[in-house]
């Protein structure tokens, strides 16, 4: 039988899927993923549906080996170089990040993504549904970047940006782009936007008929990419941690 909302609350039940996450083996949607293919089991039996709600005295197996307890929630800055995918695998058979990481990391996940051509600022943590929320245009985090774009920037088109932006019938939300300096037949910009949809500033600075060589991004929220070197690896201090994330570990 179903549980009701009641019932769910009474047993202080979680979706599977989240404690899935939380445990750090994934993202909650690839969660639900790993339920859908058979890769889970729920107390002796293969689950097929992610549309389930557990407790702690439930028994979940992932692959064979049961879900590790929840590790207490990490956070790293990494400063990613251009030419790696921000994946675990890639189809192509390029290198990825977390093929790069350092060893002594536990598995990670990242926080949003960074396309293959871009750099800067990556956030990873070991708690999947904490990178879930992160990820969220409602948490209402600023992406910053550095961008370095070929041709002629129109101030009355950046403006422009700030009111957002439809471009191959995909719809932009605001973002502010301030032209910073110029060298030869390049110019250098701060982006500042809150959705970061896939290859949104590459599309949108197209779309004005400008085009990106370089971008970097330098802040994620509160976290900032600092003197960060290219492929490095910072902790976050655990009491820094909570007072940025506090209210999304809740």
């Amino acid at each position: 039988m179903a549980m009701t909302n009641n019932d769910q609350k009474k047993n202080n039940g979680e979706r599977i899927a989240k404690v899935i996450a939380r445990a750090g083996l994934c993202s909650r949607r690839d969660a639900e993923r790993w339920i859908e293919a058979g890769r889970v089991e729920l107390n002796g039996k293969k689950l097929m549906t992610p549309a389930c709600v557990v407790t702690a005295q439930d028994i979940i197996v992932v692959d064979g080996k049961a879900l590790p307890d929840k590790e207490p929630t990490r956070m790293w800055r990494y400063n990613k170089p251009a030419g790696l995918v921000t994946s675990h695998k890639d189809p192509q058979g390029r290198k990825t990040v977390f093929e790069a990481l350092p060893s002594f990391l536990p598995r990670v996940i990242s926080v949003g993504r960074l396309d293959y051509n871009s750099e800067g600022l990556l956030l990873l943590t070991n708690d999947g549904e904490l990178a879930r929320k992160l990820e969220l245009p409602d948490t209402g985090w600023t992406r910053r970047y550095r961008v370095r774009v070929h041709g002629n920037v129109e101030a009355t088109e950046l403006t422009k940006l700030s009111n957002g932006v439809t471009v191959d019938d995909v719809k932009y939300g605001s973002i502010i782009a301030n032209f910073d300096s110029r060298t030869g037949a390049n110019a250098w910009m701060t982006v500042i936007l809150k959705e970061g949809k896939n290859r949104e500033i590459r599309k949108v600075m197209e779309h004005i008929g400008l085009t990106v060589n370089r971008l970097i991004r330098t802040a994620y929220g509160p976290f900032q990419i600092g003197s960060l070197e290219q492929r490095d690896v910072d902790e976050v201090r655990p009491k820094s941690l909570r007072d940025q994330v506090g209210m999304f570990l809740k």
